[in-house]
């Protein structure tokens, strides 16, 4: 257990220990199962922008994101047009990056498209089965099969700025993999 514990004296997941925002997050959302249209697009949106990025950037920002993109309402964010792209990329409460902006356009766009509700799709790449708890950071894949899998189904269905490391990051945060460590008071 040691290295786990934070200066609240709550063992947990090294990273979520390094910040207040960080073990608020970790102690509440990462790794709860999550549902629902509107909810998983917000994580998608929030996985694409992180890449190359702190996820603390991102979680200081997300209540701006959320201003920005209506709400993470992929029926809204699909109406988008170039002066909504121009609006975004002059927010400094968000993330300006024009690739990402529009990768968040095209896969609201995308979920539109979809032959089945984005969340069933995105839980249906959960593995199944026992899976051994890590003991260490070193131990927590960052790409495995069902998040390649899940890049590629993604990819194409249309949706942009997805990759596997993406989508793992996407499974751990919204409970389709459980990888907090063994001795994180998460453990199940």
């Amino acid at each position: 257990m040691t290295g786990l514990l934070g200066s609240d004296g709550v063992a947990r997941c090294p990273w979520g220990n390094s910040a207040p925002d960080y073990a608020a997050y970790h102690d509440s959302e990462w790794g709860v199962p999550l549902r629902g249209q509107d909810e998983l697009y917000e994580r998608l949106c929030l996985e694409a922008f992180q890449s190359g990025l702190s996820w603390l950037t991102i979680l200081r920002k997300r209540d701006g994101f959320r201003r920005a993109f209506a709400g993470f309402v992929p029926e809204k964010v699909a109406e988008f047009g170039d002066e909504d792209v121009a609006r975004l990329l002059a927010d400094a409460s968000i993330v300006r990056n024009r690739a990402k902006i529009l990768a968040a356009i095209n896969n609201a766009r995308a979920i539109a498209e979809l032959d089945r509700p984005l969340d069933e799709l995105l839980w249906s790449f959960a593995p199944s089965g026992p899976r051994a708890r890590p003991a260490t950071m070193a131990e927590v894949p960052a790409i495995t099969p069902e998040s390649k899998a899940m890049a590629r189904e993604l990819k194409k269905r249309g949706f942009a700025f997805l990759g596997p490391t993406t989508c793992y990051a996407l499974m751990q945060a919204t409970g389709m993999v459980d990888d907090h460590l063994r001795d994180c008071f998460r453990a199940g």
